[in-house]
């Protein structure tokens, strides 16, 4: 994994293999400081998620993403471990109720994989979706989370509800992730 913080807070959690990483050049320029206090946090807090245990409480630097693109990361933020909701539910939070498409791809740009929990949005019929770092690791981090999916993928209806409610990023980073 990549985790990338700025002075602001973390502004960056990727597999390493996934979909909508920064460019070699941007990683390439960023200067790997693992004694960083957020990173070191970040990778603390991190192992305990991996070993099933604890929350994230860290700072956040959501600042490279559109104000869209920020309402729908702050909504991530808002779903609970261990619960699910959908593209719709989402514009329908963010007072947007036709941009189930736009909020899909806002969700997939998100740049703090995990932390703020895009996994946990699943398709309208409750299907596992759209997840940047692949549809097997999403089933895989919401199995972490106790979601229970049925066999072809899909959530079950108690955990679905139908309804609800430029960055200075790279100035440090850890990679690898040691996970």
């Amino acid at each position: 994994m990549i985790i990338a913080a700025s002075p602001m807070g973390l502004c960056g959690v990727w597999f390493t293999d996934q979909r909508h990483l920064p460019p070699d050049t941007v990683l390439a320029r960023w200067p790997h400081k693992p004694a960083h206090a957020v990173l070191r946090l970040a990778v603390a807090q991190m192992t305990a998620y991996f070993k099933g245990r604890g929350q994230f409480d860290l700072p956040l630097d959501l600042g490279a993403g559109t104000a869209f693109q920020q309402s729908v990361w702050q909504a991530l933020l808002r779903i609970p471990s261990g619960q699910t909701t959908s593209y719709g539910a989402i514009s329908q939070q963010i007072n947007n109720p036709k941009a189930a498409r736009a909020v899909g791809a806002a969700v997939g740009r998100n740049p703090v994989g995990i932390v703020v929990p895009c996994h946990r949005v699943l398709g309208a019929d409750g299907s596992l979706t759209g997840y940047a770092g692949g549809l097997s690791r999403k089933g895989t981090l919401l199995k972490l989370e106790n979601v229970f999916t049925f066999a072809d993928g899909r959530a079950p209806p108690h955990l679905f509800p139908s309804h609800p409610g430029q960055s200075n990023c790279g100035a440090q980073k850890a990679l690898p992730f040691p996970v």
